[in-house]
């Protein structure tokens, strides 16, 4: 039996404040945590498989052009050597997020730099590597590739959906009494997951089981058997633990289909890790991005005009982009605006998703012209943004959902101090180091994907979930077995959840920030199913229905579940679709970033004292899973503001610093004690359970924060991240 519901109208029931389980919103524990701290959740380069062994990706050494011949003779002449694959099936680039379809394919052409070409199977993973490094490849080199995408000869493209042109925004700035008109830049970045990519792939007769690493296994199985070009339902994919994706696992990547066909060709499993290396370069990249900001306002801070024209990059014939001005439509007022992104063609490493695609990047610039804006005003930067808040879409004129930016702004400012801070930069300095204070808004589109979860009811009383949900280190676990519990009046030992197994219902796959409310929303609707079938038992009504601690009843009296069961057990599955809520009202999550930040008069270094962060995403599933999404963000904001970037050679497009040895991320010293907030919030236009997606929130903005302290500290504006030494050095105090 399947319970379905269309979102199609505002669900104000808000059915799970009224549980007498009472977990949902509590930071409940993992339960998959023991398991992880203890080494028994098997990750996907961690099965067992008997007669394994093991593939390497060879990689490209040229830019673009095609391959000529591989030399693979003396290579097989090692009896340790089982293959080397030059299938055209093997993919040149990884899959966007939800392609649902493969991504190009073939070994002969090549794009960029470090593109796979062919995989080594041996015996050792050593013996495979070795051969994959020195495996003779000849190519013919095509000269006409494309590196800087700033270059004037760069091929570039305009997404006719993503222009706005209304009003008229030159005429708003001539006659403002304030503007800002600047160019900022961001660098390139990669998700660097903990977990590398891997597959092992087996087959029996003509089925194949793939365990893997990877975030939308409802889309990944379509994306395996069209690149395989088999029926889906010959496939089963595994991805019960991910050691982190951000986006690099949302898609198919190179190394399943080459263990699918590896292993199908020599007849044992096969096993293809990434080394960190390759992760960098075949897996997604977020573009790099020139942004051209606009804003005029008058002389009460009230914007009149607004502007943000971006250029990303990616590789010729990909539709995605880097959609930097998602969140620049909605936030902000201002009726005379123009918004746009150009596209340039370039032979680098494929461009996709990366934690909060479009926010993550365009809300930091958007948020440090916000602060140059306040200056040039004389106006408190929290103050200019409570006064920019639009009643309804400046440019669709529809509604907003429950929105809660105010209150983070307010509360933000409140907790840290704000009416305290230095208000003229450069003006406070301790020994010497100078300390500023800086702020930002954070915000982020909220989207509920379609979702299918199975609950069945046993016959003892207890109960267990499936989906193919993925958890990627973000709490699925937790928060579907705290939604079941609270349906079911079920203590937490006797729920138990089973994800990443496509032979389970489809869910909406670990991405966009939509998987907590759209898979809880599935299991939600199951559970309600199931108690209408308890309720039938009872001879009463599933409304009347009181449910807790493994017994139920309609009344005063409470009886065993196993009890009223008899037996029997009960399944139900939960399907969710998004509907006209999503279209009609604009729906969102916002907070706001506080930080202070030290820097160096002689060195230049900055160091990020303290932060804090507040957010309202709707219903809060799990306090402490949320609390440690928002920490994640945040530090990758401190990243993105002081050292994180994508270095590449433009003579040929290779990546320069290809590890975590050079591609600097945070580490324990770079990040301050961080308080993290949570707005009490119910959006009833979000999904059924009123709750809204806060995975990416947390980086939405945040490393406007660290650059405008970093501007309130020294009176230097950095306007091309990261904020390195260099950067600061020329303009620090003399004395």
């Amino acid at each position: 039996m399947t319970a379905h519901q269309k979102m199609d109208k505002p669900d104000t029931r808000n059915r799970l404040d009224d549980m007498r389980q009472g977990l949902v919103g509590k930071p409940m524990d993992r339960p998959d945590g023991p398991l992880k701290v203890s080494g028994q959740a098997t990750y996907a380069h961690e099965w067992d498989i008997p007669d394994m062994v093991y593939g390497v990706l060879v990689r490209a050494t040229i830019s673009k052009g095609r391959v000529t011949n591989v030399a693979s003779d003396e290579i097989l002449a090692d009896e340790s050597v089982h293959a080397v694959i030059t299938d055209d099936r093997l993919l040149r680039r990884p899959a966007q997020g939800g392609a649902n379809e493969a991504p190009p394919q073939g070994s002969k052409q090549v794009d960029y730099f470090g593109q796979p070409i062919a995989v080594v199977v041996a015996d050792t993973f050593e013996q495979a590597r070795h051969s994959a490094n020195i495996l003779p490849i000849s190519y013919d080199t095509e000269g006409n590739a494309a590196f800087d995408p700033e270059a004037p000869d760069t091929e570039t493209d305009t997404p006719e959906d993503d222009q706005l042109d209304q009003g008229d925004l030159d005429q708003a700035m001539r006659d403002a009494a304030f503007t800002v008109d600047q160019v900022y830049r961001t660098p390139g970045h990669n998700s660097a997951a903990m977990e590398p990519h891997c597959a092992i792939a087996s087959w029996e007769g003509d089925k194949l089981t793939l365990r893997g690493s990877y975030q939308m296994l409802n889309f990944n199985i379509n994306e395996l058997a069209d690149a395989l070009h088999i029926v889906r339902e010959n496939i089963r994919m595994l991805s019960p633990f991910v050691g982190g994706g951000f986006g690099s696992k949302l898609g198919l990547s190179p190394e399943a289909v080459a263990a699918a066909i590896a292993a199908k060709e020599i007849g044992r499993p096969v096993c293809v890790a990434l080394s960190r290396q390759q992760v960098f370069e075949t897996t997604m990249r977020r573009s790099e991005t020139r942004q051209h900001v606009r804003l005029a306002c008058g002389e009460d801070g009230v914007l009149t005009g607004l502007g943000h024209e971006c250029l990303v990059s990616n590789l010729p014939g990909e539709e995605f982009y880097e959609p930097v001005t998602q969140a620049t439509h909605f936030l902000y007022g201002g009726q005379n605006r123009k918004l746009g992104i150009e596209v340039a063609r370039v032979n680098r490493t494929c461009g996709g998703s990366v934690r909060a695609p479009g926010e993550a990047v365009g809300m930091q610039v958007l948020e440090n012209a916000m602060d140059e804006l306040a200056e040039a005003a004389g106006i408190d930067p929290v103050e200019l943004r409570k006064r920019n808040i639009p009643e309804r879409h400046p440019e669709e004129d529809i509604p907003y959902s429950s929105r809660r930016f105010t209150e983070a702004l307010d509360e933000g400012a409140k907790l840290f101090g704000w009416d305290n801070r230095n208000r003229k930069p450069g003006a406070k300095r301790e020994g010497d180091w100078l300390i500023g204070h800086g702020m930002a808004g954070a915000a982020r589109v909220n989207i509920l994907s379609e979702a299918k979860a199975k609950v069945t009811l046993l016959a003892n009383g207890s109960a267990v979930v499936e989906t193919d949900m993925t958890d990627i280190g973000t709490g699925t676990y937790a928060i579907l077995t705290q939604i079941a519990c609270d349906m079911l009046g079920l203590p937490a030992n006797r729920v138990e959840t089973r994800l990443g197994d496509t032979d389970f219902p489809a869910g909406p796959g670990s991405g966009g920030s939509w998987g907590a409310s759209s898979s809880g929303s599935a299991v939600f609707l199951a559970c309600e199913e199931i108690r209408k079938k308890l309720a039938n038992k009872l001879g009463g009504k599933e409304t009347d229905l009181t449910l807790a601690d493994g017994k139920a009843g309609t009344g005063d009296k409470a009886r065993p579940l196993a009890e009223i069961l008899d037996g029997e057990e009960i399944s139900a599955i939960g399907h969710i679709e998004p509907g006209k809520t999503l279209e009609d009202w604009q729906q969102a999550t916002y907070g706001s970033y506080f930080a202070e930040v030290a820097v160096n008069a002689v060195t230049g270094e900055t160091r990020v004292k303290r932060m804090i962060g507040v957010f309202g995403a709707g219903r809060i599933l799990n306090e402490k899973t949320a609390t440690s999404q928002c920490y994640g963000g945040m530090i990758w904001g401190i990243g993105s503001a002081l050292t994180e970037e994508l270095a590449f050679d433009n003579r040929d497009g290779h990546i320069v610093n290809h590890d975590l040895a050079e591609y600097h991320i945070p580490v324990n010293l770079d990040v301050p004690q961080i308080e993290v907030v949570l707005l009490k919030e119910r959006d009833e236009w979000a999904s059924p359970i009123q709750a809204k997606g806060i995975g990416e929130l947390g980086i939405c903005g945040a490393a406007a924060a660290v650059t405008n302290a970093i501007y309130n500290a020294t009176g230097i504006r950095v306007r091309e991240y990261p904020a390195t030494l260099d950067k600061l050095l020329a303009g620090l105090p003399k004395e």
